[in-house]
């Protein structure tokens, strides 16, 4: 195992996610126990996600709410070499760390995954699809599938923005000027449960509105709310 540094960290932000959050940690435990730092960033939860998430993490770092605010402070106590920054609701492939660490150094500067989306809902396979398609298309990554960086350059560019909405859309977008991502096939799943609550063409629907309106300079605070976080997310 790595003691001081590590060549991976992965930063976990957090709000009220008791639900699963040990089970998602859980699931990180054959990475860290291969040296694989993980930090767990709690955005001012009122549950047990805490305290759930102690043993289970290197470190519990507390910050204001907010995914690019959180991860930010996360990246700030980050030792390893490379970044990965995975939402609560998203698990990794097998081997995720080697996969990712093969990539950096066969030249790629960040990246994700392909995404799977878990649920019953008929259409999350094509969904998914056309996220890992888009993805490929535009340079473009989103939080769900598992943005990885070099940790120098997650810096060099200025970290995430804070703003409520699309702070992955935004790096993704300040990546991109540097070099194109390396687009892994092997896949992450993430949660459906956006879309099994309010429906699959509704949501999809919405996403697309939300980014177009985003892309010709609406408020993120206010397509926050239209999308469901609270306005300090």
């Amino acid at each position: 195992m790595h003691s001081a540094e590590h060549r991976l960290s992965i930063i976990m932000p957090v709000l009220n996610e008791s639900a699963g959050v040990a089970d998602a940690l859980q699931a990180l435990q054959p990475l860290r126990a291969e040296g694989v730092q993980i930090i767990v960033v709690d955005g001012g939860s009122t549950d047990e996600t805490v305290t759930l998430a102690a043993p289970l993490a290197d470190l519990v770092v507390q910050s204001g709410a907010g995914r690019g605010r959180q991860m930010n402070a996360g990246a700030s106590q980050a030792t390893g070499d490379a970044l990965l920054f995975l939402h609560a609701d998203t698990h990794l492939p097998a081997q995720a760390d080697q996969l990712i660490l093969d990539a950096l150094g066969k030249g790629a500067n960040w990246g994700r995954f392909d995404v799977s989306i878990a649920g019953s809902l008929r259409g999350l396979g094509m969904v998914a699809a056309m996220m890992n398609w888009r993805s490929r298309l535009t340079g473009i990554a989103t939080g769900d599938q598992g943005i990885f960086v070099r940790r120098d350059l997650f810096w060099q560019i200025g970290g995430f923005p804070v703003i409520p909405l699309m702070e992955d859309i935004v790096l993704s977008a300040s990546l991109r000027k540097h070099r194109w991502p390396a687009c892994l096939m092997q896949h992450v799943t993430t949660s459906g449960r956006r879309w099994q609550k309010h429906g699959l063409w509704r949501t999809i629907f919405k996403m697309w509105q939300l980014r177009l309106r985003f892309y010709f300079g609406a408020d993120p605070e206010r397509l926050a709310r239209e999308y469901g976080y609270a306005a300090s997310r």
